[in-house]
């Protein structure tokens, strides 16, 4: 090897070489955030961007064109007082969370998506879950509700008591959202209609839209950022 190929090499080792292991963050999330770390139910999450600058996207993310439908553009709102939310209002809700508020940040895909990834510190819950058309029971939404969302089912009151209010368009007689979290729920990108659904079925049970968060740029965004994930 010449003194030259030598030097190349070791050049192109210093170039390509992450940033952090010098102790250093040279890829910061903002100019005075370089990283995160909280913890959920006892478990470290850290959110950073990777620190090879020559990082290209995931190319699971990388097509630009679905059929649509089903994968059709979304809009950027998708009813009144439900917010569209990004990136660093997502770290601040799983920071939120971490402390101990009344936060869930959901993944909505299925999860042959989420093992390949995941936002730290997001929860799978498949929009297939929430969907009447995709199989879905009131009684299967209700436990969900009741189960992860800190909602309350008023007393003497079951799935048909829920499917008689939903059709006459007011469920406040069979649901206590008081201390219903506010959720946070993404899927693939602004191509993608999983979250979406899972909203507008939600508001469809009544579930208060201020208590309803999207994150429209999903994993895609995510992965264009070069951010943390997790497998689950």
């Amino acid at each position: 090897m010449t003194k030259m190929t030598t030097l190349l090499a070791l050049l192109t080792l210093i170039v390509t070489l992450p940033l952090h292991a010098a102790g250093d963050i040279g890829v910061g999330i903002t100019a005075d955030m370089p990283r995160v770390e909280f913890k959920i139910n006892g478990k470290t999450h850290v959110i950073e961007r990777n620190q090879n600058t020559r990082a290209i996207i995931d190319p699971r993310f990388a097509r630009t064109s679905r059929p649509c439908p089903p994968f059709c553009i979304q809009p950027m709102t998708l009813a009144p007082g439900v917010e569209t939310i990004g990136e660093l209002e997502v770290i601040d809700y799983l920071q939120r969370m971490s402390k101990g508020e009344n936060i869930l940040v959901i993944d909505s895909r299925t999860p042959d998506w989420v093992k390949h990834g995941t936002i730290p510190g997001a929860t799978n819950i498949p929009w297939t879950g929430i969907n009447p058309k995709q199989g879905a029971t009131t009684e299967g939404i209700v436990k969900i509700l009741t189960s992860k969302f800190g909602v309350k089912l008023a007393e003497g009151k079951d799935s048909f008591d829920v499917d008689e209010a939903i059709v006459a368009g007011d469920t406040s007689k069979v649901f206590d959202f008081s201390n219903a979290k506010t959720l946070v729920l993404f899927c693939n990108g602004m191509w993608c209609g999983q979250s979406p659904n899972n909203i507008m079925n939600l508001l469809k049970f009544g579930y208060p839209p201020e208590k309803l968060k999207w994150y429209r740029g999903g994993m895609q965004d995510w992965a264009v950022l070069g951010l943390s994930t997790e497998s689950k």
